[in-house]
């Protein structure tokens, strides 16, 4: 799966960036807003299903840097892989539209972002575990914010500067791409269990 950008060279409204999403298979260094205080693992499986959904979803973030306005909808992710267990993704800024952001971005330095991924319906394999276990969501978008505030510390994100064209593509290093089934990051609110092993569908986390 792949679309291909053209190159426009010094567009003053498409600065490229790449970050490290989210990490698979382990467990947020905190709980997520509205997790009921609940650590969250996204499981490999549903992170190579989820993973055509990132293409085209936006980033947005939030005055302060600390969590998620999808009002702020500050630029486009156009491609995902998987490598090791990192959730890879890249795309462009809005730089122009967001001047005031960009500048706020550079004061802050590249050590210093990371990023937040925001989901629909995710299923929580078991509500009562002390970590909830993601096995299946759709991806909505993602935010920058602090890595300090993130659920996952070891996310990253920067901006390339100088880098002009960059192909929309989707892929997996570790295991074959599966076919997407059916992830907002404030919030997870679960609905009733959708089977005997107690799975539970969120609308956002």
């Amino acid at each position: 799966m792949a679309v291909e950008f053209p190159t426009v060279t010094n567009h003053p409204n498409r600065m490229p960036f790449e970050g490290v999403l989210t990490l698979v298979d382990q467990p947020s260094d905190k709980a997520p807003s509205g997790a009921r205080g609940h650590r969250v693992v996204l499981t490999r499986e549903a992170a190579e299903a989820a993973l055509p959904s990132l293409l085209g979803m936006a980033v947005d973030f939030k005055a302060g840097w600390d969590g998620h306005d999808a009002k702020q909808k500050c630029g486009i992710i156009t491609a995902a892989e998987i490598e090791g267990d990192e959730v890879k993704v890249s795309g462009y800024l809005f730089a122009r539209d967001f001047s005031e952001m960009m500048t706020e971005m550079h004061a802050h330095g590249d050590e210093a972002l990371g990023m937040s991924y925001e989901l629909a319906d995710a299923h929580v394999a078991d509500m009562r575990a002390e970590v909830w276990r993601l096995s299946k969501a759709t991806f909505t978008g993602a935010a920058i914010l602090l890595r300090s505030k993130a659920a996952y510390r070891s996310t990253s994100f920067r901006v390339l500067h100088g880098e002009h064209g960059l192909a929309a593509s989707c892929s997996t290093r570790t295991r074959k791409l599966r076919t997407p089934s059916h992830d907002r990051a404030p919030a997870m609110r679960p609905l009733p269990q959708t089977s005997a092993r107690g799975a539970q569908r969120a609308t956002q986390i």
